[in-house]
């Protein structure tokens, strides 16, 4: 089973609960799952918003790379996120970050995550949890890609 990488985030309502509750809908999809702590976090790339709550999932994942991100979505919507435009607060966001050394560029599913060495709100819990975890587009550990972005 591939090891898999998920970042939440929630910046509106019980940021708190809504993390909750989408880990507890994530996690009978992952085998050995660890989750990070939660961190608080300012909006990046998104405008003026309320501050985010992030964390990390790892674990291995049962699913192939697209039924999962299906998943993931799935549970997004169930937990009340909507997408009026790009961008906007939302009540839960899920992340397919890394799926094992899978990279697939296709409608609808990116994985790596395009922009996760560049987000601290992703590799800080991830590194917390899961440092030794590699990027296979760049075949540098999670604590690797941490460091270079603290260096910049």
């Amino acid at each position: 089973m591939p090891r898999v990488a998920v970042a939440v985030g929630s910046n509106l309502g019980n940021r708190r609960a809504n993390l909750e509750a989408a880990i507890d809908l994530v996690l009978p999809h992952l085998r050995s799952a660890l989750v990070s702590t939660f961190i608080e976090t300012d909006p990046v790339g998104v405008g003026d918003q309320p501050r985010f709550l992030n964390g990390a999932l790892v674990g291995e994942a049962g699913l192939p790379a697209p039924a999962l991100l299906a998943r993931l979505l799935a549970i997004e919507e169930q937990l009340g996120r909507t997408r009026p435009y790009w961008g906007a607060p939302r009540t839960i966001d899920l992340d397919l970050i890394l799926y094992g050394d899978l990279i697939l560029s296709e409608p609808g599913v990116q994985v790596p995550h395009p922009r996760f060495r560049e987000r601290r709100f992703v590799l800080d819990p991830l590194a917390e949890i899961a440092p030794d975890i590699v990027d296979p587009v760049t075949g540098k550990t999670i604590a690797e890609l941490r460091a270079a972005l603290e260096s910049s």
